[in-house]
């Protein structure tokens, strides 16, 4: 990390930053980032949550937990938006989402309703906080739908899934907020995001299944590709966005810029690994996006965001804490 982040985000200590979904698999991440920085920390987790990302409990921080509150809900609940005003936060950083794409296909209005409804909560919540000084909405790089260049913040929201459209809803849902009430608002458009506890979508599979020898399922050709960011770089984004100045009415890309296909990465990830795997392909899934690829040049100007990890270092830090955790 350079040295500009670091001064920057020591602006965190004291702060009281609420985030939803801090049990997830970003989240987590995030959270412990944050109060590793002198944060106090509400983590608003789902009500069922024990783990959260299945492998790793919030509870283990147990070195912070005196900066560290836990309280549990539904997100798209009517009674989301009191439990946040009385946690009294700051800085709202809102990640809560149903963000396993396939689960859209089959169950679109439950992705909605977390996904648009929960946002709503949250909007509505820090609409009643006279003192809010952030609130960062989490939206997404399948909102743009599949472009053969790298995709800035200008281009048309064209997507092509249920999930993506719930993400699109929310995300001009925080815009008309923010013009609106004149809310400080900022939206984060992530692209694919991995590294350790992730345990769905295809880094964590084929990585698991690596391990084990199976054979790593490919659903097409393996040519269509994503921009595959290393999970500390997107915190770093999240970060910025949360405590910058110039992050207030911004939407901004944050991902490596570089398109990998998915037969690139099951062969990279059966190399790393030293896996005996053989890859096989399946038809094509629906709503497949052909390219998604990241411009980052908005987050470099404005705040000096780069990537770090490339993607030989991430996936051997992820590969090594699979094989420690499984």
């Amino acid at each position: 990390m350079s040295n500009a982040f670091h001064k920057m985000f020591t602006a965190y200590k004291d702060k009281r930053v609420l985030i939803t979904g801090a049990d997830g698999f970003m989240g987590s991440h995030l959270t412990e980032r944050l109060l590793e920085y002198g944060a106090n920390v509400t983590a608003f987790v789902r009500g069922t949550s024990v783990t959260g990302t299945h492998r790793h409990a919030l509870k283990n921080i147990s070195h912070l937990a005196s900066q560290l509150e836990i309280i549990a809900g539904n997100v798209a609940s009517n009674d989301t938006a009191e439990l946040i005003k009385r946690a009294n936060p700051d800085i709202i950083l809102h990640l809560a989402a149903e963000a396993y794409v396939p689960k859209s296909f089959t169950q679109p209005l439950d992705v909605y309703d977390v996904n648009l409804t929960g946002t709503l909560n949250v909007l509505e919540a820090a609409r009643g906080m006279s003192d809010i000084q952030r609130i960062v909405i989490t939206s997404s790089s399948e909102v743009y739908g599949s472009y053969d260049s790298p995709i800035s913040e200008t281009y048309l929201l064209n997507p092509t899934s249920p999930y993506g459209a719930s993400k699109v809803a929310a995300d001009r849902a925080a815009y008309a907020w923010r013009v609106t009430y004149n809310l400080p608002i900022a939206v984060i458009r992530p692209f694919n995001t991995y590294g350790p506890r992730h345990t769905y979508d295809v880094v964590p599979k084929f990585i698991d299944l690596a391990l084990q020898n199976k054979p790593l399922t490919i659903y097409g050709n393996g040519e269509q590709s994503r921009d595959f960011t290393y999970v500390s770089d997107t915190v770093n984004g999240f970060m910025l966005m949360g405590i910058h100045p110039r992050a207030v009415g911004e939407v901004v890309n944050f991902g490596a810029g570089t398109a990998v296909s998915i037969k690139e990465l099951a062969e990279t990830i059966v190399r790393l690994s030293g896996s005996a795997s053989e890859i096989s392909y399946d038809p094509s899934r629906l709503a497949e996006v052909g390219t998604l690829t990241c411009d980052w040049k908005k987050a470099k100007e404005l705040f000096s965001w780069e990537p770090l990890v490339n993607l030989d270092q991430g996936l051997k830090e992820n590969i090594e804490w699979a094989r420690n955790n499984q």
